[in-house]
């Protein structure tokens, strides 16, 4: 993954599409904080996660210049993708049945996904790429929503988790040897929590 200097995003969660779900800090506060507010912030998202090559980050801002109801159209559409995705994972992780609607949105992304790719081989391997990703507005949406199915169906679905703090719920795939993960980030979900059980005990101690 390419670093960048100042970073707009965090990506804890260990999984492309996890990480898509996570664009949003609170969830469940009403200190909600949106960080896909324009489509400028969705190219900087494509670009801090490496699905976005240079010319196709050029060949999209320039998009988004020439139509921006359409940036603002797939901004939307973005967030509607966003939310069945934490819908989808958060119900695996917390062993409750998945909403079909968000399963069906997901596929609708997935099918568009699939009519933009084909299969090349290059350097004595075979590689999926996109076609035209910088002439489509959406195309930042493709690869999030293949890397949504393929870790659906896959064995790595069941190491899906929701983060422990009542002031987070970020998604995070937990790749720990015992399965027993249970903060997004320990530096700071996990280090907010144990300062919040410190206060707790000093002043029932009082």
């Amino acid at each position: 993954m390419t670093r960048h200097r100042n970073p707009q995003f965090e990506f804890s969660g260990g999984h492309l599409a996890l990480d898509f779900a996570n664009t949003v800090s609170r969830r469940p506060t009403p200190e909600r904080t949106e960080k896909l507010n324009s489509y400028q912030d969705l190219i900087a998202w494509g670009s801090e996660a490496g699905v976005l090559s240079r010319r196709e980050e050029e060949g999209l801002r320039r998009l988004a210049v020439e139509a921006p109801g359409r940036g603002r159209s797939t901004v939307l559409d973005a967030i509607e993708l966003r939310e069945a995705l934490f819908s989808i994972f958060a119900s695996v992780a917390g062993g409750r049945p998945v909403p079909a609607n968000a399963l069906s949105l997901v596929n609708i992304h997935l099918q568009t996904a699939a009519s933009h790719a084909h299969l090349i081989h290059a350097n004595d391997r075979f590689q999926w790429e996109w076609i035209s990703s910088e002439k489509r507005l959406d195309s930042l949406l493709w690869p999030v929503a293949r890397a949504a199915a393929e870790l659906l169906s896959s064995e790595n679905l069941d190491r899906v988790r929701v983060c422990a703090s009542d002031q987070c719920e970020w998604l995070f795939l937990d790749t720990t040897k015992n399965g027993r993960r249970r903060w997004c980030d320990m530096k700071t979900c996990g280090n907010r929590d144990k300062a919040r059980r410190y206060y707790e005990r000093a002043r029932g101690s009082e």
